[in-house]
C-alpha cells in the first residue's frame, strides 16, 4: 500500500511544502545555538558565578588553606570569575549582532517566495482582504507577526547589548541606565518567545502541520 504522507500548506502556496533555503536554515539554527549560550550565561552569572556567595567561598577555602585574605580581596577574585562570564556573554552578542545583520541583507537576496516580508503582506491580504481560507491566514498571519515581533526584539537586544558593550568608550553611554534595563527586559521576552515557539511546534507536530522540525533541517520540498 503506498504511504500517504502529510503535506503541510501555507496561504500562498496551498499545493506545496513549505521551502526554506539552506542559508535561513543555517541562520536559524545558529542564531538558537547563540541565543541559548547567551541565555546560558546570564544563567551562570546569576547562580554559579554569583559574586557575593563566591567571594564568602574564596575567603572559607583560602583559610581553611592557611591563606590569610581580606574581603575586598575574596570579593575581587569573585569579580574576577563573574567578569569571564560576561566576557563570553559579550562574544554571544557580537555574534548575534553579526547574524542579525546577516538575515537582514539576507532578506533581499532571498527568492520571492521565500521573502519575510511578502510573506507577512500576502498573510495580511488574504485574511483582512480576500478572507477566503479564513482558518489558515489567520494562522499564517499571527504566526508570522509573531516572528516579525521577534525580529523586532532582537534588534532591541542587539542594539542596547551593544551600547552597554561600548559604554566604557563612549562616556554619554554609560550615563544612559535605560539600556541596561530594557536589555534585561527583552530578555525575558525573548524567554517567552521560545517557550511559546517550542510548545507551537510541539503542538503542530502533533496535528496538522507535521514536518516542522524536519523541514527547518532538510528545507522540506516542494
Amino acid at each position: 500500500m503506498t504511504a500517504i504522507e502529510p503535506i503541510r500548506t501555507d496561504v500562498d502556496h496551498s499545493y506545496k511544502n513549505k521551502k526554506y533555503s539552506s542559508t535561513i536554515r543555517l541562520w536559524h539554527w545558529l542564531n538558537a545555538v547563540v541565543i541559548s549560550g547567551s541565555l546560558l550565561t546570564v544563567l551562570l552569572d546569576a547562580t554559579l558565578f554569583d559574586k557575593r556567595p563566591n567571594a564568602a567561598l574564596i575567603k572559607t577555602e583560602l583559610k581553611g588553606a592557611g591563606a590569610a585574605i581580606t574581603d575586598s580581596q575574596a570579593r575581587a577574585a569573585a569579580h574576577a570569575l563573574n567578569d569571564k562570564v560576561w566576557d563570553i556573554h559579550v562574544y554571544f552578542g557580537y555574534t548575534l549582532a553579526g547574524l542579525l545583520l546577516f538575515r537582514l541583507i539576507l532578506e533581499f537576496f532571498q527568492l520571492a517566495d521565500q521573502k519575510f516580508i511578502r510573506k507577512i503582506k500576502s498573510a495580511y491580504h488574504q485574511y483582512f482582504i480576500i478572507k477566503k481560507n479564513r482558518e489558515l491566514a489567520r494562522h499564517e498571519f499571527w504566526v508570522k507577526t509573531l516572528y516579525a515581533v521577534f525580529y523586532l526584539m532582537l534588534l532591541t537586544m542587539v542594539v542596547t547589548g551593544l551600547c552597554l558593550a561600548f559604554e566604557d568608550d563612549v562616556p554619554w553611554l554609560k550615563s544612559i541606565h535605560a539600556f541596561r534595563e530594557i536589555h534585561s527586559f527583552t530578555m525575558y521576552l525573548v524567554i517567552g518567545f521560545i517557550i511559546v515557539h517550542l510548545a507551537g511546534v510541539f503542538l503542530a507536530e502533533r496535528k496538522d502541520d507535521k514536518g516542522i522540525v524536519s523541514d527547518m533541517i532538510n528545507g522540506g520540498r516542494h
